[in-house]
């Protein structure tokens, strides 16, 4: 429609170049223009207006003196032009006043129905209800786009905006909600509805990894939770990548309640971060652990560790539970017992930990076997590595280890005892 217009204008302005003799004073060099009417015009087709009718005078007038030039001529090629173009307006009359910056003023009268309110309806494709929020959020504004564009309008010029709406819409988009696109129909009366559909852009969320770790409690006490954390994780399938990373912090805090909020969390002061990793195989990271208890199950096997007086060969296998109470964020006081399968022997232990920086921590426990004290320093050097330094006081006997964490589950240890050297594999359960 744009072009047309132009085409008429540039060949009228032809046709007025022939008809005029140039003068040498000084020349037009730039246009402006308003639109006005009666009704007010909405603001997103009345700035399509103003470049309409600018772009018309800059044809007929840049570069051309003022002397050579009729007032009167120009607004009736103009009033002449516009008029053409129009729906759902009659251009009721043109004023043009030449100077060095012309001003182009046109003044419309809209047709009989104008719109007299928008409502708009949005649609979201595919997305579970908790991404439906959030992409409602991002496109609170839409309403507004089309209010700017349609409100006042006459009805028989609904269609001659649909380019301009759709060009708000899409910057609209590309501000506010670049993960998807929209699409939009117009239902034209006094009460305009419109109904805009959003979908989701490549790339989306396609696989989820879900992986749930503690330092506080076994492992294995979360795999009754695995389905409801994979549920919510598996909420995100189909979801731009895009928006998940945007989203990042809400989703995390959404997994995360949605975890907490069972009753066996809640009753242990269970607390869980979730970190989510955004691609289309997304990795899905869930640590819960608790402020008040500790309880750990570990066992380990002793590899190319001889039998002698302080150690037995059955000894070589054991498990240790863990239960421990932290009175302070620092101080904890923790019960263990040993259990050696080979030969279902026992023995029990109390004890008193203390961080005593980010990185050390003191342990000091009772043997009631052996109804001595035994004593421990544990210093984690780098995220990965951890030195141990060990005494029993009923037995003189004292080592040192070097541990590296494999993973959550697995590690492996050089201790060196007072005679020998032994590998020890650490499993985390």
């Amino acid at each position: 429609m744009l072009v047309r217009f132009l085409c008429s204008a540039l060949l009228l302005s032809v046709f007025l170049l022939g008809s005029i003799t140039p003068g040498e004073a000084v020349p037009i060099d730039g246009v402006a223009a308003t639109v006005s009417s009666e009704v007010p015009i909405p603001p997103l087709v009345k700035k399509r207006m103003e470049e309409s009718v600018r772009v018309i005078g800059e044809q007929l007038l840049l570069g051309r003196s003022l002397e050579s030039l009729d007032s009167e001529k120009i607004s009736s090629i103009i009033h002449e032009v516009f008029d053409k173009v129009l729906v759902g307006y009659s251009v009721q009359h043109v004023d043009t006043d030449l100077a060095a910056e012309a001003r182009v003023r046109v003044r419309l009268i809209p047709w009989d129905e104008v719109v007299r309110s928008v409502q708009v309806e949005t649609t979201v494709e595919g997305m579970p209800e908790s991404v439906e929020a959030l992409v409602r959020q991002d496109a609170g504004g839409l309403n507004e786009v089309f209010r700017e564009g349609l409100l006042g309008l006459p009805v028989a010029a609904t269609d001659w905006t649909n380019g301009v709406l759709k060009k708000s819409l899409n910057a609209y988009m590309e501000k506010k909600l670049p993960e998807f696109r929209a699409d939009f129909d117009v239902d034209t009366a006094e009460v305009t509805r419109v109904r805009v559909t959003l979908y989701p852009r490549l790339p989306i969320v396609r696989t989820t990894e879900l992986y749930m770790r503690s330092d506080t409690v076994p492992n294995f006490a979360l795999l009754g939770h695995r389905e409801l954390m994979q549920r919510e994780a598996d909420s995100l399938v189909g979801v731009p990548v895009a928006f998940v990373l945007r989203h990042r912090e809400a989703f995390e805090k959404q997994f995360a309640a949605a975890l907490d909020g069972t009753s066996d969390f809640r009753a242990f002061g269970m607390k869980t971060m979730v970190t989510l990793s955004p691609a289309e195989r997304m990795a899905v990271m869930s640590r819960s652990d608790s402020e008040r208890l500790r309880l750990r199950l570990t066992g380990w096997l002793d590899m190319g560790r001889s039998a002698g007086n302080h150690h037995r060969r059955e000894e070589d296998l054991l498990f240790r539970l863990h239960g421990g109470w932290m009175g302070t964020p620092r101080d904890e006081l923790f019960y263990e017992a040993y259990l050696y399968p080979q030969d279902m022997d026992w023995r029990t232990e109390l004890g008193y930990g203390r961080l005593l920086g980010r990185r050390v921590r003191a342990e000091a426990r009772y043997d009631f076997q052996a109804h001595g004290l035994d004593g421990a320093l544990f210093y984690r050097f780098a995220p990965q590595w951890t030195l141990r330094y060990e005494y029993q006081d009923h037995s003189q006997d004292h080592e040192v280890g070097l541990r590296y964490d494999l993973h959550d589950f697995l590690a492996l240890e050089y201790v060196q005892g007072q005679e020998e050297g032994w590998l020890r594999l650490i499993g985390n359960f």
